[in-house]
């Protein structure tokens, strides 16, 4: 990138942009979907190992799926979201590296511990999450982040049989501005940087 980003562009994706709680009756297209995942999937992921993989909730069979798994205060929002995304990681990441990652072995490096495939597909898928945070927003879309929901019932409703594991949900939409709460202070640049 040779350019910085206009202070507009900045407050649309960092210093105006909030974690919603509510939202409106404005949809969310699968032509959005798609354009946020083509988004998504540009973000760089060590060894481009891209171990995230996205359910989209939007259907009354989906959030049925999904209600159990949602602690109280998180139930309102999410059943009321257009979309609500779990975000998982596939445990068995590396055998797409021949694809993904084709100019060394770079699947050995996985299966000679799952201890470090583990580690790197939770660190990379979340960190996909953000990218998937920062393409919605980008896009027009407000994001709602959440860890309070039990993974495992997650896991069991959507994931039985397969790989992946439910890492975080993300309430997806167009948000009720009247819902949202007062900016939260952040820590200053001492308290949370060294210069080394």
């Amino acid at each position: 990138m040779t350019h910085k980003l206009d202070d507009l562009t900045l407050a649309a994706l960092f210093t105006e942009a909030r974690s919603h709680n509510g939202w409106t009756d404005a949809p969310v297209s699968d032509e959005q979907l798609h354009q946020l995942y083509e988004l998504t999937k540009m973000g760089p992921t060590s060894a481009n190992c891209s171990p995230a993989r996205f359910v989209f909730v939007r259907t009354a069979e989906g959030r049925e799926k999904l209600k159990p798994a949602l602690s109280s205060g998180n139930l309102d929002k999410t059943l009321s979201a257009p979309v609500t995304v779990i975000v998982a990681m596939d445990r068995e990441f590396y055998n797409k590296l021949p694809d993904l990652f084709p100019h060394a072995d770079a699947r050995s490096w996985f299966t000679s511990s799952p201890a470090v495939a583990e580690e790197t597909a939770f660190r990379n898928a979340t960190l996909q999450a953000g990218y998937l945070i920062m393409a919605a927003r980008a896009l027009g879309l407000d994001t709602g982040p959440m860890s309070g929901f039990d993974k495992a019932k997650v896991d069991d409703a959507f994931f039985e049989g397969t790989h992946w594991a439910s890492t975080m949900l993300i309430n997806l939409g167009h948000g009720n501005t009247s819902k949202v709460f007062a900016r939260l202070p952040r820590l200053p640049f001492d308290e949370a940087c060294v210069l080394a």
